[in-house]
């Protein structure tokens, strides 16, 4: 058994189309678009911030919150 042609995908793809409609084929489209990109967006939040204090100590961790200092 050879590589698939062209021909092969096509065939399949209409296949494809007429079982699932392409109302659903978009809505699956859409939902898979939309897991990739809270993917990102979590993985960019899990990412660690280091700050650095005024003797030249590093520290790295995930920030939580900000606190303001008051002179």
């Amino acid at each position: 058994m050879g590589s698939f042609s062209i021909w092969h995908w096509l065939i399949v793809l209409v296949i494809v189309v007429l079982i699932f409609g392409t109302k659903k084929l978009r809505n699956i489209g859409s939902d898979l678009g939309g897991a990739v990109k809270e993917f990102k967006e979590a993985v960019n939040d899990g990412k660690k911030e280091q700050v650095t204090d005024s003797s030249g100590n590093t520290f790295e961790g995930e920030v939580t919150q900000k606190s303001e200092k008051k002179v």
